[in-house]
């Protein structure tokens, strides 16, 4: 019998293909689809999802189920924003999370949640009941989550970890809409940018007291941004396991980073101090440049968002670290004035003689 070697090659290949295809499909690396004229895009897509949760000898597992993107956009947007709210609140998703690998009575919850009084507390467990997000294994007994909600709690959970940074940047905005809180009272031109300069100095000061720090450039540039330089030791770059963030991003968009006034700038008659975060979400643009570990990292921010991740442009045996920004024009009057910045460093000069500062502006090369 005369074989076909070429046809079966052929077909092999074929197979071959379809089997790249489908591993491919599998990872989640398919090719995008073109665009069909006249589709519903809603309508043409689902979602699918499955998985499984193991605590002690208990497993809920979730078979592969789809939903179409039709009936997601679909849902009254009313309850909706119910059942996010009542899971968005703190204390109540604090209640989830604590009877999650165990059952537990009100008087332990009261306990582990540090709360002062039972009323409250009992306030939030009839919500969560009612709502059936917990139940009670007798009237006086513990408190459990019901199997049948324990996988929808935990696929909420896990698009909330996709969008946990969104609450930074939420925080961002409202220290834009709040800046009276931070700066104190503005004139009728607008807020004092100088207090943002000052705000930056005092971080590189603070590593030159801790001994880290022995010389910081300022310099001005024409189109009203300014740079500061140290060659402190720079802010960490690893990623910190809460976040998945690398540490000098979440430095620059968590506001609380620094709740210590010590730790931070406080201007004339402001309520808060202004970290190194607070500047980045009064800033219309803002880079940083980490020099650490023998590698130069950067990353771009716009009003305080990260515009991309954290990269490495280098490499390098010095540290410390280099902020450029400019202060956003909608809050901030005029310009950096040199004279005023060498009035304040002759200050800092007698206060911490062996600390450098060298100012340079733009218009003194041309």
């Amino acid at each position: 019998m005369n074989r076909d070697y070429g046809a079966e090659l052929d077909e092999l290949k074929q197979q071959m293909s379809e089997l790249k295809s489908l591993l491919r499909k599998m990872n989640g690396f398919e090719e995008k689809l073109p665009v069909i004229e006249g589709a519903d895009s809603a309508s043409s897509c689902s979602i699918y999802y499955s998985g499984f949760y193991r605590s002690g000898e208990q497993i809920v597992r979730c078979e592969p189920q789809e939903k179409k993107a039709e009936e997601l956009f679909g849902l009254q947007s009313g309850k909706a924003a119910k059942i996010l709210s009542a899971l968005g609140h703190k204390q109540r998703l604090d209640l989830l999370l604590e009877v999650w690998n165990e059952p537990l009575t009100g008087a332990e919850l009261v306990e582990r949640l540090n709360m002062g009084t039972t009323g409250q507390l009992y306030h939030h467990l009839k919500a969560l009941t009612g709502a059936d997000l917990l139940k009670q294994e007798e009237r006086g007994g513990r408190y459990t989550i019901p199997a049948h909600r324990r996988m929808p709690i935990l696929l909420l959970l896990s698009a909330v970890s996709e969008l946990i940074d969104t609450g930074d940047y939420i925080e961002m905005t409202e220290a834009r809409n709040e800046a009276h809180n931070y700066l104190g009272r503005s004139s009728m031109e607008g807020y004092d940018l100088h207090q943002l300069l000052w705000a930056v100095l005092s971080n590189s000061i603070q590593e030159h007291q801790a001994g880290y720090c022995s010389e910081v450039g300022i310099y001005l540039h024409d189109d009203g941004r300014v740079t500061v330089a140290d060659n402190g030791r720079g802010i960490p770059i690893r990623l910190l396991p809460q976040t998945g963030q690398p540490a000098v991003q979440s430095m620059m968009t968590k506001l609380d980073v620094f709740g210590d006034p010590k730790l931070s700038f406080v201007a004339s008659g402001a309520e808060k101090g202004i970290s190194i975060a607070v500047v980045n979400a009064l800033s219309r643009t803002l880079s940083v440049e980490v020099r650490r570990d023998g590698e130069i990292n950067r990353q771009e921010y716009r009003h305080g968002i990260p515009q991309s991740g954290l990269m490495t442009v280098g490499r390098t045996n010095e540290t410390g670290i280099t902020v450029t920004f400019l202060p956003d024009p909608e809050l901030f009057a005029g310009r950096f004035d040199k004279e005023i910045i060498e009035a304040r460093i002759q200050e800092w000069g007698e206060q911490f003689p062996e600390l450098k500062f060298d100012i340079r502006a733009a218009y003194e090369t041309q």
